[in-house]
Protein backbone atom coordinates (compact mmCIF):
# COMPACT_ATOMS: atom_id res chain seq x y z
CA UNK A 1 0.00 0.00 0.00
CA UNK A 2 1.36 3.39 -0.95
CA UNK A 3 2.12 6.01 1.67
CA UNK A 4 -0.63 8.56 2.48
CA UNK A 5 -0.43 11.76 0.48
CA UNK A 6 -1.49 15.29 1.38
CA UNK A 7 -3.09 15.44 -2.06
CA UNK A 8 -5.59 12.78 -1.05
CA UNK A 9 -7.83 14.59 1.43
CA UNK A 10 -10.35 17.41 1.89
CA UNK A 11 -8.86 20.63 3.22
CA UNK A 12 -9.53 22.06 6.66
CA UNK A 13 -11.94 25.01 6.87
CA UNK A 14 -11.10 28.29 5.18
CA UNK A 15 -10.98 30.19 8.46
CA UNK A 16 -10.81 29.44 12.15
CA UNK A 17 -14.03 29.41 14.18
CA UNK A 18 -14.50 28.48 17.82
CA UNK A 19 -11.59 26.11 18.44
CA UNK A 20 -10.73 25.50 14.80
CA UNK A 21 -7.09 26.01 13.87
CA UNK A 22 -6.44 28.39 10.99
CA UNK A 23 -4.41 26.51 8.38
CA UNK A 24 -3.64 27.16 4.71
CA UNK A 25 -6.44 26.31 2.31
CA UNK A 26 -4.19 23.83 0.56
CA UNK A 27 -3.52 21.80 3.71
CA UNK A 28 -5.28 18.48 3.76
CA UNK A 29 -6.48 15.42 5.55
CA UNK A 30 -3.84 12.74 5.06
CA UNK A 31 -5.58 9.45 4.46
CA UNK A 32 -4.68 5.88 3.63
CA UNK A 33 -4.31 4.72 0.06
CA UNK A 34 -7.76 3.17 -0.35
CA UNK A 35 -9.73 5.82 1.50
CA UNK A 36 -8.47 8.99 -0.13
CA UNK A 37 -9.98 12.45 0.26
CA UNK A 38 -8.46 14.98 -2.09
CA UNK A 39 -7.34 18.44 -1.04
CA UNK A 40 -8.70 21.05 -3.43
CA UNK A 41 -10.21 24.48 -3.13
CA UNK A 42 -12.96 24.29 -5.73
CA UNK A 43 -16.62 24.42 -4.69
CA UNK A 44 -18.63 22.66 -7.35
CA UNK A 45 -21.63 20.59 -6.50
CA UNK A 46 -21.88 18.17 -9.41
CA UNK A 47 -21.75 14.62 -8.08
CA UNK A 48 -19.59 12.17 -9.99
CA UNK A 49 -20.82 8.72 -10.96
CA UNK A 50 -18.48 5.72 -10.79
CA UNK A 51 -18.62 2.03 -9.91
CA UNK A 52 -21.53 0.60 -7.92
CA UNK A 53 -19.43 -0.61 -5.00
CA UNK A 54 -19.13 2.83 -3.44
CA UNK A 55 -21.68 4.93 -5.25
CA UNK A 56 -24.70 6.83 -4.03
CA UNK A 57 -27.66 8.42 -5.73
CA UNK A 58 -27.20 12.04 -4.79
CA UNK A 59 -27.94 15.58 -5.82
CA UNK A 60 -26.17 18.81 -5.07
CA UNK A 61 -26.92 19.65 -1.42
CA UNK A 62 -28.14 23.12 -0.49
CA UNK A 63 -25.81 25.55 1.27
CA UNK A 64 -25.32 24.65 4.94
CA UNK A 65 -27.63 27.38 6.23
CA UNK A 66 -30.49 26.52 3.88
CA UNK A 67 -33.72 25.23 5.47
CA UNK A 68 -33.80 21.45 5.59
CA UNK A 69 -36.86 19.66 4.17
CA UNK A 70 -36.36 16.73 6.56
CA UNK A 71 -35.13 18.44 9.73
CA UNK A 72 -37.43 19.35 12.60
CA UNK A 73 -39.41 22.60 11.97
CA UNK A 74 -38.43 23.66 15.50
CA UNK A 75 -34.81 22.57 15.85
CA UNK A 76 -33.50 21.91 19.35
CA UNK A 77 -31.20 24.32 21.12
CA UNK A 78 -27.48 23.79 20.53
CA UNK A 79 -25.59 21.72 23.08
CA UNK A 80 -22.42 22.75 24.92
CA UNK A 81 -19.10 21.18 24.00
CA UNK A 82 -18.72 17.48 24.82
CA UNK A 83 -16.62 14.87 23.07
CA UNK A 84 -18.41 12.25 20.95
CA UNK A 85 -18.00 8.72 22.31
CA UNK A 86 -20.28 6.61 20.09
CA UNK A 87 -21.70 6.97 16.58
CA UNK A 88 -24.70 5.07 15.21
CA UNK A 89 -25.89 5.16 11.61
CA UNK A 90 -28.60 2.45 11.53
CA UNK A 91 -29.19 2.64 7.78
CA UNK A 92 -25.53 1.82 7.16
CA UNK A 93 -25.23 -0.75 9.94
CA UNK A 94 -22.82 1.45 11.88
CA UNK A 95 -22.54 1.30 15.68
CA UNK A 96 -19.01 2.15 16.73
CA UNK A 97 -17.25 3.32 19.86
CA UNK A 98 -15.11 4.84 21.09
CA UNK A 99 -14.82 7.70 18.62
CA UNK A 100 -11.28 8.60 17.64
CA UNK A 101 -10.08 12.17 18.19
CA UNK A 102 -8.37 13.43 15.03
CA UNK A 103 -6.08 16.43 15.30
CA UNK A 104 -3.43 17.94 13.08
CA UNK A 105 -0.21 16.12 12.23
CA UNK A 106 3.19 17.80 12.31
CA UNK A 107 2.99 18.54 8.58
CA UNK A 108 -0.32 20.38 8.97
CA UNK A 109 -2.47 17.58 7.62
CA UNK A 110 -5.38 16.19 9.59
CA UNK A 111 -5.04 12.82 11.26
CA UNK A 112 -7.33 10.02 10.12
CA UNK A 113 -8.10 6.54 11.43
CA UNK A 114 -5.31 4.10 10.76
CA UNK A 115 -5.83 0.95 8.73
CA UNK A 116 -5.94 -1.00 11.99
CA UNK A 117 -8.73 1.35 13.17
CA UNK A 118 -10.81 1.01 10.01
CA UNK A 119 -13.81 -0.15 12.05
CA UNK A 120 -13.89 3.16 13.92
CA UNK A 121 -15.04 6.67 13.08
CA UNK A 122 -12.95 9.72 13.89
CA UNK A 123 -14.01 13.22 14.87
CA UNK A 124 -12.03 16.29 13.77
CA UNK A 125 -11.39 17.69 17.23
CA UNK A 126 -10.32 21.15 16.05
CA UNK A 127 -13.90 21.71 14.92
CA UNK A 128 -17.04 21.87 17.01
CA UNK A 129 -18.33 18.85 18.87
CA UNK A 130 -21.50 17.23 17.48
CA UNK A 131 -24.47 19.20 18.80
CA UNK A 132 -22.70 22.55 19.03
CA UNK A 133 -23.52 25.31 16.56
CA UNK A 134 -21.48 24.74 13.43
CA UNK A 135 -20.52 21.79 11.23
CA UNK A 136 -19.04 18.92 13.24
CA UNK A 137 -16.99 16.62 11.01
CA UNK A 138 -16.74 12.82 11.27
CA UNK A 139 -14.41 10.77 9.04
CA UNK A 140 -14.40 7.04 8.37
CA UNK A 141 -12.95 4.59 5.90
CA UNK A 142 -15.09 2.98 3.22
CA UNK A 143 -12.49 0.25 2.81
CA UNK A 144 -8.76 -0.35 3.14
CA UNK A 145 -6.26 -2.78 1.67
CA UNK A 146 -7.48 -5.21 4.35
CA UNK A 147 -11.08 -5.11 3.18
CA UNK A 148 -14.40 -3.32 3.92
CA UNK A 149 -14.40 -0.73 6.69
CA UNK A 150 -16.86 1.07 8.98
CA UNK A 151 -18.66 3.05 6.24
CA UNK A 152 -18.79 0.25 3.68
CA UNK A 153 -22.60 0.52 3.49
CA UNK A 154 -22.84 4.30 3.27
CA UNK A 155 -24.74 3.95 -0.02
CA UNK A 156 -27.73 2.64 1.93
CA UNK A 157 -28.22 5.97 3.71
CA UNK A 158 -31.03 8.19 2.44
CA UNK A 159 -32.32 11.66 3.34
CA UNK A 160 -34.46 11.34 6.44
CA UNK A 161 -32.28 8.66 8.03
CA UNK A 162 -30.73 9.41 11.40
CA UNK A 163 -27.20 9.61 12.77
CA UNK A 164 -26.96 9.40 16.55
CA UNK A 165 -23.94 10.65 18.47
CA UNK A 166 -23.57 9.83 22.16
CA UNK A 167 -21.46 12.39 24.00
CA UNK A 168 -19.10 12.22 26.96
CA UNK A 169 -21.38 14.35 29.17
CA UNK A 170 -24.18 11.79 28.97
CA UNK A 171 -26.19 13.62 26.34
CA UNK A 172 -27.16 12.36 22.90
CA UNK A 173 -27.41 14.36 19.68
CA UNK A 174 -29.59 12.93 16.92
CA UNK A 175 -29.08 14.29 13.42
CA UNK A 176 -31.36 13.83 10.41
CA UNK A 177 -29.68 13.38 7.05
CA UNK A 178 -30.58 16.22 4.71
CA UNK A 179 -28.53 15.31 1.65
CA UNK A 180 -25.80 13.07 0.31
CA UNK A 181 -23.22 14.09 -2.21
CA UNK A 182 -20.74 12.13 -4.28
CA UNK A 183 -18.16 14.42 -5.79
CA UNK A 184 -14.88 14.07 -7.61
CA UNK A 185 -12.05 14.90 -5.22
CA UNK A 186 -10.80 17.52 -7.63
CA UNK A 187 -13.99 19.46 -6.87
CA UNK A 188 -14.26 18.98 -3.13
CA UNK A 189 -16.85 21.50 -1.80
CA UNK A 190 -14.67 22.93 0.94
CA UNK A 191 -16.85 25.88 1.89
CA UNK A 192 -20.02 23.80 1.88
CA UNK A 193 -18.47 21.23 4.19
CA UNK A 194 -16.52 23.44 6.57
CA UNK A 195 -18.19 26.85 6.26
CA UNK A 196 -19.89 28.46 9.25
CA UNK A 197 -23.50 27.51 9.93
CA UNK A 198 -26.14 29.13 12.13
CA UNK A 199 -27.28 25.84 13.65
CA UNK A 200 -25.76 22.51 14.72
CA UNK A 201 -24.95 20.37 11.70
CA UNK A 202 -22.97 17.23 10.99
CA UNK A 203 -20.79 16.08 8.10
CA UNK A 204 -19.74 12.47 7.60
CA UNK A 205 -17.00 12.02 5.01
CA UNK A 206 -15.75 8.87 3.33
CA UNK A 207 -14.70 7.92 -0.18
CA UNK A 208 -16.33 6.32 -3.21
CA UNK A 209 -16.09 5.45 -6.88
CA UNK A 210 -14.24 2.64 -8.63
CA UNK A 211 -10.71 1.86 -7.50
CA UNK A 212 -8.09 3.42 -9.74
CA UNK A 213 -4.52 2.38 -9.01
CA UNK A 214 -5.42 1.73 -5.39
CA UNK A 215 -7.40 4.96 -4.91
CA UNK A 216 -11.08 5.83 -5.01
CA UNK A 217 -11.56 9.04 -7.02
CA UNK A 218 -14.58 10.49 -5.21
CA UNK A 219 -15.69 11.66 -1.80
CA UNK A 220 -19.08 10.78 -0.34
CA UNK A 221 -20.38 13.42 2.06
CA UNK A 222 -23.43 13.14 4.31
CA UNK A 223 -25.00 16.44 5.42
CA UNK A 224 -27.21 16.25 8.50
CA UNK A 225 -28.99 18.63 10.87
CA UNK A 226 -29.57 18.34 14.60
CA UNK A 227 -33.16 17.15 15.06
CA UNK A 228 -33.37 16.18 18.73
CA UNK A 229 -31.32 15.83 21.89
CA UNK A 230 -31.56 13.94 25.14
CA UNK A 231 -29.57 13.37 28.29
CA UNK A 232 -28.19 15.43 31.16
CA UNK A 233 -26.67 18.31 29.22
CA UNK A 234 -29.54 18.43 26.75
CA UNK A 235 -31.92 19.31 29.56
CA UNK A 236 -29.89 22.18 30.91
CA UNK A 237 -27.13 22.78 33.40
CA UNK A 238 -23.58 23.99 32.92
CA UNK A 239 -21.59 22.44 30.12
CA UNK A 240 -17.95 21.44 30.09
CA UNK A 241 -15.18 23.93 29.59
CA UNK A 242 -15.22 24.86 25.88
CA UNK A 243 -11.44 24.62 25.90
CA UNK A 244 -11.59 21.01 27.11
CA UNK A 245 -9.57 19.22 24.44
CA UNK A 246 -9.24 15.50 23.78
Amino acid sequence: MNAPSAQDAPPPPYRSRLRWIAVPAGAALAVGTWMTLTAVRADTGAPAAHGPAANITASTPPPPAAPSPVASPSPPAPLPAAKPVRVRVPAAGVDTSPVLALGLAADGTVQVPSVDQADRIGWYREGVTPGQTGPAVLIGHFDTAKGPAVLRDVARVRPGDTITVDRADGSTAVFTVRALQQVDKKHFPTQRVYGDTTRPELRVITCGGDLRAGHRPDNIILYADLSRTSGSRASGGPGPDPDDRP
